[in-house]
């Protein structure tokens, strides 16, 4: 899966405009964050996402964002299907809308301008979590240092091996986030990474 992404300025762009940006991109994703708002003003909170409908990839992409966001402290309001978007109806490639909390909610401000950070890498990982496995340059083995049925638990791991300089990702496969160190092009250059996790104290083993 090729990551790509646009970044706009403050011209505003019509909805249609916004799915031929990315229909014209050749992505094979395309996501869009917003704010919500409740007719109410302060009646609502929490977050949630939109999709065309309920089938295929992105709606695993979907449940991956909102547990992220979830464990930020956001009521979790679920996937809703919203055929009617012209983003997610006029994109060619599979589609999600972020609702990121509720604009007119003041705890769900707070939250928002805390974790602004944490809040954008919840979303880029629920989307790496689901990227395909294969390597296109064609590097078979990855060290795998853990799986966990928690994806927290994935995530703590990785971000520890990222800081110690490992190239660590996160694949979801078998209900089970698989903690890699990879790719690598040769067994050899993949016994040697995994010396070098042993030495750091990680229990590993070679997967291709």
């Amino acid at each position: 899966m090729d990551v790509t992404y646009t970044r706009t300025s403050d011209l505003y762009q019509s909805p249609y405009e916004k799915a031929q940006i990315g229909n014209r991109s050749g992505a094979d994703l395309f996501l869009s964050i917003h704010r919500n708002a409740s007719e109410v003003p302060g009646s609502a909170s929490g977050i949630e996402t939109l999709v065309y409908d309920q089938s295929g990839r992105k709606v695993e992409i979907a449940e991956d964002i909102n547990e992220n966001l979830a464990a930020l402290g956001f009521a979790n309001r679920g996937i809703i299907s919203r055929p009617g978007l012209v983003v997610l109806r006029r994109t060619n490639m599979p589609a999600l809308l972020v609702e990121a909390g509720f604009i007119d909610t003041p705890e769900d401000n707070a939250r928002f301008d805390e974790n602004f950070d944490r809040i954008a890498a919840a979303i880029a990982e629920g989307v790496l979590a689901n990227l395909p496995t294969d390597d296109p340059a064609g590097n078979p083995y990855r060290v795998q240092t853990g799986a966990f049925r928690v994806k927290e638990l994935a995530t703590q791991l990785q971000n520890r091996l990222l800081q110690e300089g490992f190239p660590a990702a996160i694949q979801y496969t078998g209900g089970l986030y698989k903690v890699q160190v990879g790719p690598y092009p040769t067994m050899d250059a993949s016994v040697s990474a995994e010396q070098n996790l042993r030495q750091a104290g990680y229990s590993t083993f070679i997967v291709s």
